[in-house]
């Protein structure tokens, strides 16, 4: 698993938790006692379901200790100002280990933007679903843009002559997602109904430099994380030029960011 750095990844925290939101409001469950937020991350979106169910009862579950001291934190100074989230807890795990170890059942298993750095999704999902008490749900956000632009930039120069002799011989562990039709067809004999959709965001940046920073807080962690002390600020100035290559801005100087994602919600 890469590293994480909560402030990196929260520059963005809008554009982030923007999916989370879209994903909260459409899970169609009047009131979830208790609730799992799997990669809770700095508990961004461990907020947004608790606004939608304060009532609740939350376990927020991330492999960062470091994330986990910032969601701690930020989740006390809002219970200080208000009074709902009162029921929030934390802990620092893999999700593997909890989804196999764990004989707890949720009324709403959530995760945003994590699973695609967990492997073996043909065992992982239904497990997951395993861990929903019935007449609840499994709600998952993942990106959808493997092939994106960046995405490509970012293992064709670590590919490269330049580059491959600094990498592991092994290669470097990317996050990955299956087709919806994957997901469907593996979830479908235990579910009463599913919903699943995609959607194209476009972020609307201040400029190329944005999109870089953007990468430093996710997906180029993996590739950072391989890399010498040394190397990595020349392998952020190598992604950088060419994404100010791939990414001509507007006349305004704004550039144009788009990021496709896929949800999926599986009620049991």
């Amino acid at each position: 698993m890469p590293t994480w750095d909560p402030a990196q990844y929260l520059h963005f925290d809008d554009d982030r938790t923007r999916p989370c939101r879209d994903l909260v409001m459409r899970i169609a469950l009047e009131a979830p006692r208790c609730v799992v937020d799997l990669g809770c991350g700095p508990g961004n979106s461990t907020a947004v379901l608790a606004e939608r169910w304060p009532a609740a009862a939350f376990l927020g579950l991330d492999s960062s200790a470091e994330m986990i001291e910032t969601a701690r934190r930020t989740s006390a100074e809002r219970e200080s100002r208000a009074a709902h989230a009162a029921g929030m807890s934390w802990a620092v795990g893999d999700i593997t280990t909890w989804t196999r170890e764990t004989s707890d059942t949720y009324d709403l298993v959530f995760s945003n933007a994590a699973l695609q750095w967990v492997p073996d999704h043909a065992t992982l999902y239904p497990q997951l679903l395993a861990h929903v008490a019935p007449g609840g749900a499994l709600a998952v956000q993942v990106p959808d843009n493997f092939g994106a632009a960046a995405h490509r930039i970012m293992r064709e120069l670590a590919a490269s002559d330049a580059w491959r002799s600094r990498f592991p011989t092994r290669g470097v562990r990317e996050w990955y997602v299956h087709d919806l039709t994957f997901y469907y067809d593996l979830l479908v004999p235990h579910a009463t109904r599913i919903d699943a959709w995609s959607t194209e965001y476009l972020h609307i940046l201040p400029s190329p430099d944005a999109i870089v920073e953007w990468y430093r807080g996710s997906g180029l962690r993996p590739f950072l994380d391989a890399l010498s002390n040394e190397d990595k600020p020349r392998f952020v100035d190598a992604f950088r030029t060419e994404i100010h290559a791939a990414f001509v801005p507007q006349p305004n100087g704004s550039v144009l960011f788009p990021f496709r994602r896929f949800f999926l919600i599986v009620y049991r």
